[in-house]
């Protein structure tokens, strides 16, 4: 619309479109429509302030739920601009107050579940509406350039133009943030994606009404989106209530239903049954052997033989059967894990560790915005995901801010078991897909998640019913010691010089079930990444009669074993080595070290180099690990050189890997194809987001996400590359991994190869312990000079 130009408000009757009313009405299920609230308008007091009212306000206006959030942290961007243009600089700040990648505030998330309501056709559809998901709707890179260039002009070229001839100079305006909604209506069974503006956010924040607007809303057609708690909890509640299994339980000696826990399981895919024209869950069922212990160990007592199929929609059981009697497994002594419990009592032996930092961290904080020694980025967070990584760059001195990727996250999360007896062999996890990563993250606690110095950061989420929700402190971000970063002794002189290694690390940790995960990215002083995921939690167990065994897993105590399995994470690396804004400069170069056939030119048959080959199209860069030729990937930018002539680069460099153990008819393939390779390439296109699609719970399709995209055989020579980095554990596990399991690592790193001409960690000083001991080391140099002088 052009300045100054008029709105023209529709009738009433066509704002209020859902895609529902649009199907009835024989239009395509994809709409687009203007803001419910007419024109654009700006408040008076928004144009006095140029700020964010406190969220302790808005949460009296907006009806978050009490436990929400703190004060939002917002700066004041006064001075930024041209004094001389103070009217567009303040609509400017209405709209920039957020970077286009800060995550929603809890303002926003209103807005946008209120702006689809208010879309709903009929109170009926308004009141079967459940908000699965809500996430920033991520802008195109060239937004994020404009506004790096508007937030930190000495890092980027800037985009100002002049309003008239010899006037002053006047920042573009960028575009309003839009959220992306999964919304699943209980009514019909049909799941549907919206878009949303949120033109006016500000409106909420001042007692007025939600001013989002509809940019477009699409029915996915044969789809169920992820679970949410409240499904879990009427779930377990719906399965306690079935006559059939309060029977089948009693036979087994509960009569207790407190006891028993039911965790609702997403159904997979194995037979058209499994269809999602129906939202199904196959629950496991598990008892507790006392009510009065609130960590009381219920995995402890797998209840076997019980099968239930139900309903998520209606909340009823479709199917029940007792299929097979087994007893439960006796009480294990060993099954709790809280201090009373402890056989033998906690140790007595360990004194306190303290890590201080009495004159702060090292890191610098702006919102969102993170600056640690030369490294900066940006954090996020998605219910789907957990913790994101944004533009992440390099200061690299007189060469400036030298960017390394676009946006790092764990995408996805596949766990098989390997036990084909019910109901061991459903047992295929998709933790991102089915469940979310980010919807079941903790709140951190200091002193036990973290240590040291510790900057927090909060999490909002939808709840079901489109409440406001806040994860108190989702994401920890702190320095570590890390050992020794580099060190060298002359043996002539005795003299050293050693350096001490800190690390940024930046995390999460989710509950899925019975299992832990922690999810985090450390930044280090000689320019490396290091990806890394922590297991731990709790086995799931099955029960066995009296003197069974079972070869596809351990006993873990008597009646009771763990089925060997495997966790597979799949991490997605949009690169950008060395690119600037709008650039698409990268191409990948696999490396195998091979050696060097016998004959004149290796006559000692001891010489071995490295082989490169570049990944030149999609299909050709589907690729395992080899650790027999110490293979590895590097990302490189095919326009700038290092100080010998060489492409700047950084390498994908493995850790620990495997393969999926299934048989290649595994029905676990029909979803995860991606697990077959470790690593896969792809050319950005801003919809290839996840491996297995956008919903993999119940999904009947084939090679669905990854696997096709890949088809298309783009090229990849020099492109805007996405590392899909699929890396596992096999777990057989061992009767020290009971009753929790101590943590194991896995994960990656990414590597600078001739980014920099020489060590990026030479300039890192000596610790305060070095330099005084240098100092002392040289007075008594001198003291003995002086004496024989």
């Amino acid at each position: 619309m052009a300045p100054g130009a008029e709105a023209t408000k529709p009738p009433s009757s066509e704002l209020r479109t859902s895609c529902h009313a649009a199907e009835a009405r024989g239009e395509k299920r994809s709409i687009r429509t203007e803001a419910a609230s007419g024109g654009l308008s700006v408040s008076s007091e928004w144009l006095t302030n140029g700020d964010v009212a406190l969220e302790e306000r808005d949460n009296q206006n907006i009806g978050i739920v009490p436990r929400a959030y703190d004060p939002l942290n917002t700066s004041s961007l006064t001075g930024v601009l041209n004094p001389s243009t103070k009217g567009l600089s303040l609509l400017l700040l209405r709209s920039q107050h957020s970077h286009p990648l800060d995550p929603l505030s809890p303002a926003e998330i209103q807005v946008a579940t209120e702006t689809v309501r208010a879309a709903g056709a009929s109170a009926e559809i308004r009141d079967g509406m459940r908000f699965v998901e809500i996430v920033l709707n991520e802008p195109e890179k060239d937004v994020v350039a404009s506004a790096d260039a508007y937030f930190f002009p000495p890092y980027q070229p800037t985009y100002h133009v002049p309003r008239k001839k010899n006037g002053p100079i006047l920042p573009l305006q960028l575009p309003a943030r839009q959220a992306k909604l999964i919304v699943y209506n209980v009514g019909n069974n049909e799941t549907s994606i919206w878009i949303v503006e949120l033109s006016e956010v500000h409106a909420v924040t001042r007692g007025g009404h939600h001013r989002g607007k509809v940019i477009s809303c699409q029915v996915a057609h044969n789809v169920q989106p992820s679970m949410d708690a409240e499904e879990y909890a009427q779930c377990e509640a719906t399965v306690k209530a079935h006559g059939p299994f309060r029977e089948a339980m009693k036979k087994r000696g509960v009569e207790d239903m407190d006891l028993v826990m039911v965790d609702p399981w997403c159904a997979g895919y194995y037979e058209e049954n499994d269809a999602p024209d129906r939202r199904l869950a196959r629950p496991l069922i598990f008892c507790r052997a006392e009510s009065d212990c609130a960590m009381e160990n219920g995995y402890a007592r797998p209840v076997e033989g019980i099968y239930v199929l139900v309903d998520l929609q209606n909340m009823k059981i479709l199917e029940f059967e007792d299929r097979k009697f087994v007893p439960l497994p006796p009480p294990d002594p060993l099954r709790n894990y809280t201090p009373s419990h402890i056989r033998g009592g906690l140790r007595s032996d360990i004194k306190p560790l303290h890590i201080t930092q009495p004159e702060g961290p090292s890191f610098r904080v702006n919102g969102h915005y993170v600056e640690w020694q030369k490294w900066n980025f940006r954090i996020g967070f998605t219910p789907r995901e957990g913790l994101v990584i944004h533009t992440v760059a390099y200061d690299d001195g007189s060469r400036g801010r030298r960017s390394v990727a676009h946006r790092l996250s764990f995408v996805e999360m596949v766990v098989p078991y390997g036990d084909p007896v019910d109901p061991h062999y459903r047992k295929n996890a998709f933790d991102a897909g089915e469940d979310g990563l980010g919807k079941n993250a903790h709140s951190l606690k200091k002193g036990c998640d973290c240590l040291g110095s510790i900057k927090y950061f909060d999490a909002y989420l939808t709840s079901y019913r489109g409440r406001v929700e806040k994860i108190e402190n989702a994401i920890c971000m702190h320095e570590e010691d890390h050992g020794i970063l580099w060190k060298h002794q002359d043996w002539r002189t005795g003299l050293s010089e050693v350096r001490r290694s800190r690390r940024l690390t930046v995390s999460f940790i989710c509950t899925v079930a019975n299992y832990e995960y922690g999810f985090y990215w450390h930044f280090y002083q000689d320019g490396k990444i290091e990806a890394e995921v922590k297991l731990t939690g709790i086995l799931s167990l099955g029960a066995l009669r009296a003197g069974e065994t079972r070869k596809h897993g351990t006993v873990i105590a008597p009646g009771l074993y763990a089925p060997v399995h495997q966790h597979f994470f799949v991490a997605r690396m949009n690169m950008a080595v060395d690119c600037k804004p709008g650039e698409a400069l990268n191409q990948v170069v696999e490396v195998d070290v091979i050696p060097e056939e016998a004959g004149p030119s290796n006559p000692h048959s001891n010489a071995f180099y490295a082989k490169e080959s570049i990944l030149q199209s999609e299909m050709h860069a589907q690729r395992d690990c080899n650790p027999r030729s110490a293979r590895h990937w590097i990302v490189r930018n095919t326009r700038s050189l290092n100080r010998v002539g060489q492409p700047t680069g950084y390498k994908l460099l493995p850790g620990a890997n495997c393969l999926p153990l299934v048989g290649p008819n595994a029905k676990i393939l029909r979803r995860a194809e991606f697990l077959t390779h470790n690593l896969w390439v792809t050319q950005y296109m801003r919809d290839e987001q996840f491996p297995a699609g956008e919903f993999p719970n119940q999904n009947p399709r084939v090679g669905e996400g990854l696997s096709t995209w890949v088809k298309q055989d783009r090229n990849l020579e020099e492109a805007d590359i996405v590392l899909w980095y699929i890396f596992g554990v096999t777990h057989v596990p061992r009767l020290e991994d009971w009753p929790v399991m101590p943590v194991d690592h896995i994960g990656f790193s990414l590597v600078p190869v001739g980014f920099f001409n020489c060590s990026p960690a030479i300039d890192v000083p000596p610790s305060m312990h070095q330099v005084d001991r240098a100092v002392k080391q040289s007075d008594e140099d001198s003291s003995r000079i002086t004496s024989k002088l």
